[in-house]
């Protein structure tokens, strides 16, 4: 390519940069306008909706229905989704709280799900982030509820026994898992790994044969364990990219996962109820009677109105010594006609039936 030719290229890049520009600033423009608008329209004492999920999900399937590359349809939603974000904090910026520290996989989730410009708060557990939505001092949390390797978290199961809160979303995220090393570490003479539990019992298999006499301590967040690296000779981390960039830890070994699929499913919890977006979740907790059968009974409904179970988790009741409540994930929203006759039928022949929410499926 000639010299001609790169400049002529350069010049064209210029002048779409300066249209892009300009659009962004007037749909920014067109935000500030639609927070007016509803502002206007408000009852007294009534608090504006910013966010709406089910709109958001609607957007970004539109954004990748158009896609026509040479970008991906996930990097092109992802462009959008910090567009969306920072127009969303023109009307009012979002505070989200995640299970941290800071550098955790939740972290990503979040950032992945609200893009880059929510103001963020850390909580130390997962109890803490329902604490914090439910008494207001946040809009959402973001939580993980279940990983594809080693199963549902209990934590987050449970925490939605205790508060009456609503599933609001989903965000799934890949999770590669790196060995992790501090300047001051001498990689021959690795004597312990620091992890989460579930990140250790991911990596279980790479770790019984790169390093099998290596002790393995589990400690609170993967975050943490890339901090204690940080100022040890004789450790390593396992953690992700994050955790990596905050502590400015280097990578001895990349994606030590030992499912190349492995995949964690974090929630949106909040306050609002979530319109039907056209591709929706439904998650329920349902508590039956102690008798034979009663699993069967409540999943009948299901099979004969054909709805989709995507997930059944079984946790023990507060109630009583061995009685049990059933968390169940499927296809649909609770307003459409089917899951309503399906919702109908079995709380009229149970203990009690709690509707988590009706959540836009995970975009991204």
């Amino acid at each position: 390519m000639s010299e001609q030719e790169l400049k002529a290229l350069r010049l064209r890049i210029d002048s779409l940069d300066e249209k892009i520009q300009e659009l962004i600033s007037e749909r920014a423009r067109c935000a500030q306008d639609v927070a007016r608008v509803k502002m206007q329209s408000l009852a007294e004492g009534e608090k504006p909706v910013f966010y709406r999920p089910e709109r958001e999900a609607q957007v970004l399937k539109r954004v990748m229905e158009r896609n026509q590359g040479p970008l991906s349809n996930e990097d092109m939603a992802r462009l959008f989704r910090e567009v969306m974000s920072s127009c969303l904090a023109l009307e009012e910026p979002l505070k989200v709280a995640y299970l941290g520290p800071e550098g955790t996989f939740t972290q990503a989730a979040t950032l992945k799900h609200f893009g880059q410009a929510v103001i963020t708060r850390p909580m130390a557990a997962i109890d803490e982030v329902f604490r914090e939505v439910t008494a207001g001092a946040v809009n959402f949390g973001v939580v993980p509820v279940e990983n594809s390797t080693e199963g549902a978290v209990n934590h987050t199961l449970d925490s939605f026994l205790e508060h009456d809160l609503a599933i609001c979303g989903e965000v799934e995220l890949r999770i590669h898992h790196h060995l992790l090393i501090g300047e001051t570490t001498k990689s021959d003479s690795i004597s312990r790994v620091y992890s989460h539990a579930q990140s250790l019992a991911q990596c279980r298999k790479w770790l019984d044969a790169y390093y099998p006499n290596v002790e393995r301590i589990a400690v609170a967040s993967n975050a943490e364990a890339a901090r204690r690296v940080k100022g040890e000779w004789n450790s390593a981390a396992i953690a992700g990219d994050m955790a990596a960039s905050l502590y400015g830890l280097t990578k001895l070994q990349e994606k030590i996962e030992d499912r190349p699929d492995n995949s964690t499913r974090f929630l949106i919890i909040g306050n609002q109820e979530v319109p039907p977006s056209g591709d929706d979740k439904t998650s329920i907790i349902v508590s039956t009677r102690n008798k034979p059968g009663a699993l069967h009974e409540l999943l009948m409904p299901f099979h004969t109105n054909n709805i989709d179970l995507t997930r059944i988790e079984t946790r023990p009741s507060r109630s009583g010594k061995w009685t049990y409540v059933f968390f169940i994930d499927f296809i649909g929203h609770q307003h459409d006609p089917l899951i309503k006759d399906v919702l109908e039928k079995i709380n009229s022949d149970v203990v009690a039936l709690k509707i988590l929410g009706s959540y836009p499926k995970a975009v991204l």
